[in-house]
């Protein structure tokens, strides 16, 4: 039976925004999209696909964002288009860096609020975690973001345009007539920052289909990993319209402890959960899904949790990340110790499963996992009020 208190998708509205300017964003609109907007501006409908194409290639494969610019588009066309529309992308209010090289980045978006966006660099690839609500929906005990109210969900827009701003700040668009530089230093998006990516699924998949769109950013749905708690109902459709890999906040092995880790998993529990999982990667051809699992000491790391993941995991195509918690003020839980961990990863890893132990990036600056909230929407809270609404 449900839990009465069990935590619901809330009805939250994206309102579509507009720019400063009051004039419609370019940006996050969808090919369909923006070809009915050019139609509606003027656009003679036999050219508008073409058109569509064109301006699609200035903004996300040259990263051009002055319409004057677009230079094989007819000088009036170009005056048309700046009087109809813009294209905008978050504003950066602060950049820190790490002393191992990770970025996070605050950017502002429409009505003042802020989100944080974090890029690490590694020597296989730069990996950029982007955030797609202002807050968060859920209030795992163990995260940082999850102390912050959802504020709203952020638009399509406003999630591509995360990633637009870090190639900005990595200076990798590509530069006319230079020779092309295959090499990438943003080639993998993980949906991992703030919010909860299924409780606002039409902007994450759009935003993520103009990642993949092969005339612009050019990601592959392999380079893409969309992070959720276990929202269900939405896990089918992840593999059908987006088709990304998938990771889960897993981090318990019994109902009675993720109902206080991950309190979504009294409305979902463990065995709703499997049962999606392991239709998914049938329907996606995603090779594994990867289990996150944050230590936590005395919690959720003995042996006899790490033998009964492996149960619970069975006949799922799968690898278990370890993430060694990442602490933070007023925090209810310590970190489990490094030979904890180990003897944990140990077990996974002897029964056939990769089980890496994710390295804390970017502590020095909270950019770590569970560590991201907007600087100005900081609500403290006491370390009792915390634990008392974690329910320890």
């Amino acid at each position: 039976m449900m839990d009465a208190q069990a935590p619901i998708t809330q009805d939250v509205l994206t309102i579509p925004r507009k720019a400063v300017e009051g004039l419609p964003n370019l940006v996050g609109m969808t090919r369909e999209a923006m070809r009915a907007a050019l139609i509606a501006a003027g656009t003679p409908e036999k050219q508008a696909k073409m058109r569509v194409g064109q301006i699609w290639q200035w903004i996300y494969h040259w990263g051009v964002r002055d319409f004057a610019l677009m230079t094989n588009l007819a000088k009036d066309y170009r005056a048309m288009l700046a009087a109809n529309f813009v294209v905008a992308v978050p504003e950066v209010v602060t950049r820190q860096l790490s002393g191992d090289g990770t970025r996070k980045y605050l950017v502002r978006i429409a009505g003042g609020h802020e989100v944080e966006v974090v890029y690490i660099p590694e020597t296989d690839r730069g990996t950029l975690c982007i955030s797609s609500q202002v807050g968060c929906t859920l209030t795992c005990s163990f995260c940082h973001t999850g102390t912050q109210k959802l504020v709203r969900n952020l638009t399509s827009a406003e999630i591509i345009g995360q990633v637009m701003v870090a190639r900005d700040d990595l200076g990798e668009w590509p530069v006319q007539g230079a020779p092309k530089d295959e090499t990438r230093l943003l080639s993998n998006i993980v949906l991992m920052g703030m919010g909860e990516p299924l409780y606002n699924f039409e902007n994450v998949r759009d935003a993520m289909k103009i990642a993949m769109d092969p005339d612009g950013i050019q990601l592959s749905r392999r380079r893409i990993t969309l992070s959720t708690s276990g929202v269900v109902p939405e896990i089918a459709r992840t593999a059908q319209e987006i088709g990304c890999q998938l990771a889960i906040s897993f981090h318990a092995t019994t109902d009675e402890v993720r109902d206080k880790l991950v309190p979504i998993n009294k409305r979902w529990p463990i065995a709703d959960l499997l049962d999606a999982l392991r239709s998914y990667p049938k329907v996606s051809n995603s090779e594994r899904i990867t289990f996150e699992y944050v230590m936590l000491d005395g919690v959720n790391d003995s042996d006899a949790d790490a033998r009964r993941l492996i149960k619970l995991i069975d006949g799922i195509p799968a690898k278990i990340n370890l993430i060694p918690f990442n602490e933070w003020p007023g925090a209810p839980y310590r970190r489990s110790s490094n030979n904890r961990i180990r003897a944990f990863a140990d077990i996974i890893y002897k029964a056939g499963y990769a089980s890496p132990i994710r390295t804390p990036r970017g502590e020095d600056i909270m950019a770590a996992c569970g560590q991201l909230k907007s600087a100005t929407e900081r609500a403290r809270k006491s370390k009792a009020q915390i634990a008392q609404e974690a329910g320890l």
